[in-house]
């Protein structure tokens, strides 16, 4: 895969959606025509969404929507997942095979009750006036395709009756529109899941530079640009090595004769025989958490270890699939596109291993969090409602803890404990005769629902956290490390680490790549005396610099590792160092000549 080419496509076509986005902006705000009549909703909702943030927040959030939409079905067209090509010509034309197909007349059964054929055919035949027919012929063929995946993947392909048709980009068909130079940057030799997983990086490359040119002005990093200040994408060996020493481990020890090993090259097999281990019997039991799952990486590659586990105990291919997705993997985001990316991969690798399962779909389990706000008077007549003996003060501490979200994500450690049958019991309570706290009840079970993915009950915890220094949080970030996690207040990725482990059962694993400043700073003493005296480090793979062939020279140090959840005195952890390596590759290789001797 030529990252180099996916990294200078992603930011071009950041800036030229951006600039094609402003533009149709401009000119649905300031034009009466016969296009915007009867979509007066879309266009009051994009004006009520400019008064709540700025027009160049919506020029960003569309251009962005828009990027995603497009990867994924050129990434659908490339794998032979779509009928017929949407962004791709069939072999010897120039435009995408949808538009040459409707020309003939010829529309995909699927997306037929979506589409006004007449309408495509008048614009084709130029029966209706239009500044460019063919153009706006295969607008409506992509809104109706959209429309149709919506079905399949709500979290990606929302249903186009919004503002975001509005904004459509205009230049579609030329050579030199966006999607001409994604079909060269996205290549037959280049749609590995993973790509997803690049492209997002790069996309929001620039905004990530600009966040820390303006951290060295002493500007803190806002909610909003935390993402863009922590996302890294995780070397693939590193994943394998956390996957591996986590997932494929807690299945080795309770399945010896397991012939998983033979698709692990980055296991380290424990130097002497376990008997103190967590029990799992059956492979739907397997609850495997990215609590900062960005585009999905660590969860692609749990997905293939799950398969094969699944497959080798006999389970039918085509249930394989859907089983993985319903009972094993969960990801919890506070970037939304990041979010919608990892479930859209997790559905590709559903559909790698069962090409008909988008016709019966199963939902990823991917969390993006967010911002829920109660007021007093809110909840004192919600408990009324429902009861003083069912609102205890846990569940009332819960409820006003998602004010937050997008600012403290997964290191939100909800206060109730017992989140399911408080949910169950609400449910029950249904709320409908009730108008006025319907509203409420909806928000309660929403917050119920998130404080579930931030529950302890995962066997596996897998993560590249971000990282963030105490100098760029925001004041109620800062305090709110302060308060919650003294302990490892220093940056965001030892918040994590501790995080983590309350994330996991006992007797679970955790697996990380991290910096590696928590093996020795005095800040994070406690930190260390907290993961000695109630874990174990069962390896660790300390790479120093370099272990990131996208960031260049000394900046990032950093260290790979998997603690399990329990306190073991007498283990004797694998510990491997790497720091010499000056590459990914280089350190790769060392890590498996390593393996080799033990």
């Amino acid at each position: 895969m030529d990252t180099a080419v996916l990294k200078k496509f992603a930011q071009a076509a950041r800036k030229q959606l951006i600039e094609q986005v402003a533009i149709k902006l401009d000119y649905v705000l300031h034009t009466d025509s016969a296009e915007l009549r009867g979509k007066e909703k879309a266009l009051e909702d994009l004006k009520s969404l400019i008064r709540k943030t700025s027009e160049e927040a919506v020029v960003d959030k569309v251009a962005y929507i828009w990027f995603n939409r497009f990867c994924a079905l050129r990434f659908m067209d490339v794998n032979r997942y779509t009928r017929m090509g949407i962004l791709t010509p069939a072999r010897d034309f120039t435009q995408p095979e949808i538009l040459q197909e409707a020309k003939q007349g010829y529309f995909d059964a699927g997306i037929e009750k979506f589409v006004d054929k007449q309408q495509v055919l008048d614009l084709l035949s130029n029966k209706t006036a239009a500044n460019d027919p063919q153009q706006e012929a295969y607008k409506l063929l992509l809104v109706a395709t959209c429309n149709y995946y919506h079905e399949a993947m709500p979290f990606l392909f929302e249903k186009i009756e919004d503002y975001t048709e509005l904004l459509m980009p205009d230049d579609l068909l030329s050579e030199n529109s966006v999607l001409q130079a994604m079909r060269e940057a996205i290549g037959t030799d280049s749609c590995e899941v993973e790509t997803i997983g690049w492209l997002y990086q790069f996309y929001i490359s620039e905004k990530k530079d600009q966040v820390f040119a303006a951290l060295k002005k002493n500007k803190k990093v806002t909610p909003e640009d935390i993402p863009a200040a922590t996302q890294l994408f995780t070397p693939h060996w590193i994943v394998r090595y956390l996957v591996e020493n986590s997932l494929g481990r807690l299945w080795m020890l309770n399945h010896p004769a397991s012939t998983l090993i033979e698709h692990m090259d980055y296991y380290i097999k424990p130097e002497q025989q376990e008997t103190d281990f967590l029990q799992v019997s059956s492979p739907e039991e397997l609850k495997v958490c990215d609590p900062a799952c960005g585009s999905g990486h660590m969860l692609t590659y749990a997905f293939d270890l799950l398969y094969h586990i699944y497959e080798e105990q006999g389970y039918e291919a085509k249930e394989i699939p859907r089983l993985i997705l319903e009972n094993n993997l969960f990801g919890v985001e506070i970037d939304e596109r990041a979010g919608e990316l990892a479930a859209f991969a997790l559905v590709m690798k559903a559909c790698e291993k069962y090409k008909h399962f988008l016709r019966k779909p199963v939902q990823p389990q991917i969390c993006v969090l967010e911002n829920i706000h109660f007021t007093d008077d809110e909840l004192n007549e919600y408990m009324d409602e429902v009861g003083r003996d069912l609102f205890t003060q846990p569940l009332q501490d819960t409820l006003i803890q998602f004010m937050d979200s997008d600012n403290f994500g997964s290191l939100i450690c909800p206060a109730l404990k017992d989140v399911v049958g408080v949910r169950t019991l609400l449910e029950e309570k249904g709320m409908v005769s009730n108008m006025f706290l319907h509203k409420t009840h909806q928000k309660v079970l929403q917050v119920l629902k998130q404080a579930d993915y931030l529950s302890q009950k995962y066997q596996v915890v897998i993560a590249n956290p971000p990282y963030m220094g105490g100098k760029g949080m925001n004041a109620a970030l800062k305090t709110f490390a302060g308060q919650a996690y003294p302990n490892s207040k220093s940056d965001l990725f030892a918040m994590f680490i501790e995080r983590n482990l309350k994330l996991a059962v006992k007797y679970g694993s955790v697996a990380m790549i991290t910096m590696q400043s928590w093996m020795f700073l005095s800040s994070y003493e406690k930190l260390r005396s907290h993961i000695l005296n109630d874990g174990t480090i069962l390896s660790m793979a300390h790479l120093g610099a370099r272990a990131f062939d996208s960031i260049g020279g000394e900046v990032v140090s950093t260290t790979a590792f998997v603690l399990s959840n329990h306190h073991n005195p007498e283990y004797k952890g694998a510990y491997l160092r790497l720091v010499d390596g000056m590459s990914e590759q280089e350190k790769s290789d060392m890590f498996k000549e390593a393996i080799k001797c033990q």
